[in-house]
């Protein structure tokens, strides 16, 4: 066999390895402890389910009112659940990425008009709460960015619960808050800001 075929022979073989692992991590299950749909966590009786691969996506989850929830099992599809079955309530813009619920344009404890919530930035004059969405911008691994909801808040911490971080990744997470006079701030490198709803006070 003549270099030039083993050469054509390996690049074959390479590009169906690569191809069989591209799958594989797009739509596969790496985490053999779980399946996906499976009930991992919840807050306030609004459950997270497991997502196998980032970038899987199941069907989509549409209210029986007929509001867009989101794709299962995607962050954006639990955060909407969770504003749409403990709030009731639903965006006037039922779609967009993760990283699009922030909208740039909006002030810091001024409503976000497409989510019809209000909006605060990291850092914010407005002390975070259980409750809030926060919104992570994306990154080379992730373009999309992320969403979750603040689970716990103390002097200097808060806590996130969050769908689909990856799936060796927990479904809770802490980040250190600093407070200073002039208002607080989340540590997270890629956390853009915050959403709430509007009938709680900033």
């Amino acid at each position: 066999m003549s270099k030039k075929i083993k050469l054509l022979v390996f690049s074959g073989i390479l590009l169906i390895v690569t191809l069989i692992l591209f799958f594989l991590l797009k739509r596969g299950n790496p985490n053999p402890e779980f399946t996906i749909g499976q009930a991992l966590d919840s807050l306030n009786h609004v459950k997270i389910y497991y997502n196998g691969s980032v970038s899987h996506t199941g069907k989509r989850n549409v209210s029986p009112d007929g509001y867009n929830i989101g794709l299962t099992y995607q962050c954006v599809e639990f955060v909407k659940r969770y504003y749409y079955e403990y709030y009731h309530h639903k965006m006037p813009d039922s779609y967009g990425n993760a990283k699009d619920f922030f909208d740039s344009s909006v002030k810091d404890g001024q409503v976000n008009p497409r989510r019809d919530l209000i909006q605060f930035t990291n850092p914010s004059r407005y002390k975070p709460a259980i409750g809030d969405m926060v919104i992570f911008d994306g990154h080379a691994g992730n373009s999309y960015g992320h969403v979750a909801i603040i689970s716990d808040v103390t002097a200097r911490t808060i806590e996130i619960i969050q769908q689909n971080p990856g799936p060796f990744a927990s479904s809770r997470v802490r980040f250190d808050m600093d407070s200073t006079a002039t208002g607080f701030t989340i540590q997270h490198e890629r956390l853009i800001g915050r959403l709430r709803m509007k009938k709680q006070n900033p």
